[in-house]
């Protein structure tokens, strides 16, 4: 046997092992063993999920038993009482913070990444690693700092020192993800912009950013969830006026309890717009996280 049949074997075995052909020559398919496998590790994920919804439902009494009675007799109460809370202001604080943050990091990020990807700066491997040096510190470790400068800029209990906060932290991130997204782009393009003259404003907005909307909106979903789910900050730099969602939860453990069913039923809500999120920038995000794949 020569040296490439014998490296071409083992090769085509593991193929046959984890997928098949069609009969007519269509795509390659999972076998049924690892489709199983993936779905009993989709159902596992999505367990606790499951869990919050069904308890979200439930009385306190029925939520409070160990182990759960997840059959118990469903109502609408916890829903009920959540909404007379007055939630709202919450969730437009989140809403504002996350929306604003994650559209100034694009049009950060964009730029940036163009200047690291298409049209390289020098040592732009040292710039990346700049970037991806801010996000070593623990966030605990900067509050402090923070909480100071923000006090002395008299800007406690304000969505723009939320929104200035995101975009920081996102930032980072974002050109990481853009830069890879815009290494995909089609040099000849750019190169056939350039030549009709097009400038760099027309270059990211009619021809980048079309090509790369699928990376454009992975980076933004991913950004808007981080901004949305933020607790550390919103949580000693908001009191009554800028709380977030995330602050609005914790509300919920008290001196007299965990208020589990409540909890469940608000935790549930705040998850909403991640959820529509997702769900409608679906398609473009499963092809923007593939891009920069190896192929």
């Amino acid at each position: 046997m020569t040296a490439h049949a014998a490296v071409a074997a083992p090769r085509s075995g593991l193929r046959k092992f984890l997928r098949r052909k069609d009969d007519h020559g269509g795509p390659p398919r999972l076998t049924p063993g690892w489709t199983f496998a993936a779905w009993l590790a989709t159902l596992a994920f999505f367990a606790p999920v499951a869990w919050m919804v069904l308890t979200s439902f439930h009385q306190e009494a029925d939520a409070a038993t160990n182990p759960p009675s997840l059959l118990a007799p469903f109502t609408l109460d916890q829903y009920e009482l959540l909404l007379g809370r007055d939630i709202t202001p919450y969730l437009l604080n989140s809403a504002m913070a996350s929306v604003i943050s994650t559209l100034l990091v694009l049009a950060l990020a964009v730029p940036a990444a163009y200047a690291l990807s298409i049209k390289p700066v020098e040592k732009w491997t040292d710039v990346m690693f700049f970037f991806l040096s801010t996000k070593f510190l623990p966030a605990i470790a900067a509050l402090l700092p923070v909480y100071l400068i923000v006090k002395d800029a008299g800007m406690l209990d304000n969505v723009w020192t939320l929104i200035i906060l995101y975009t920081a932290m996102n930032l980072p991130i974002a050109v990481w993800m853009m830069r890879s997204f815009l290494a995909e782009v089609p040099k000849e393009i750019l190169e056939a912009a350039e030549v009709d003259g097009a400038g760099l404003p027309t270059v990211l907005l009619r021809i980048v950013g079309p090509v790369a909307m699928p990376g454009l909106a992975a980076t933004a979903l991913i950004c808007f969830i981080f901004s949305w789910n933020e607790f550390l900050f919103a949580v000693n730099l908001t009191a009554t006026n800028a709380s977030t969602a995330p602050v609005f939860l914790v509300g919920f453990i008290t001196n007299e309890g965990l208020f589990l069913a409540r909890l469940c039923a608000a935790a549930t809500l705040v998850s909403l717009p991640v959820l529509i999120a997702g769900w409608a920038a679906q398609d473009k995000l499963v092809r923007g996280l593939s891009l920069g794949a190896v192929k």
